[in-house]
């Protein structure tokens, strides 16, 4: 698959996934697209804990209240550093969503389904905290999004994206 035909097909799973495990080749090609993602000023704020223990999944699915979406067999969550890059300015939000982003192509070249959840997690009640302590991360990261990646079993349909003249325009904005 191309980049463009990747980018194309890629979209936020909900449904269920098949138990088929996922072979640690795939999980690590996933974790190195993740890991080779541009940040600001090299700073490399991000960091990654790839989750396919059963028994580990099982605990950190029993945290999350009320659940936003199947278990898969696989889960990856994502860390980062605030650490000050330039100007002492921090980018740790840009550098974990452009390593997400290059995990979600990764997931979807590979043939298989994944749902960016961050926002739940991260909310007033911090699941990300329960799921941080299971996962024994230091103090100095925090644990701002899942993965869950898996086969889809289920067909979803691809959401509607607003027509490119809408969103896209050349030279200045066009209403």
């Amino acid at each position: 698959m191309n980049t463009f035909e990747c980018i194309e097909k890629r979209y936020s799973y909900r449904g269920k996934y098949s138990n088929e495990l996922i072979p640690k080749e795939d999980l690590i090609k996933i974790l190195e697209a993740g890991l080779n993602a541009p940040s600001g000023c090299n700073k490399q704020t991000t960091s990654l804990i790839c989750v396919d223990d059963k028994e580990i999944l099982d605990k950190l699915y029993s945290v999350i209240v009320p659940k936003t979406g199947n278990i898969a067999p696989a889960m990856i969550c994502v860390l980062t550093e605030r650490i000050n890059a330039y100007r002492d300015k921090c980018f740790a939000i840009q550098d974990y969503s452009a390593a997400i982003e290059n995990m979600l192509l990764a997931i979807t070249d590979l043939g298989y389904a994944s749902c960016w959840v961050e926002g739940h997690i991260t909310d007033d009640d911090r699941i990300c905290d329960k799921m941080a302590s299971i996962l024994n991360v230091p103090s100095n990261y925090d644990l701002v999004c899942y993965l869950p990646v898996g086969k889809p079993i289920e067909t979803t349909k691809k959401v509607n994206k607003k027509a490119f003249e809408e969103r896209a325009w050349f030279n200045g904005y066009k209403k």
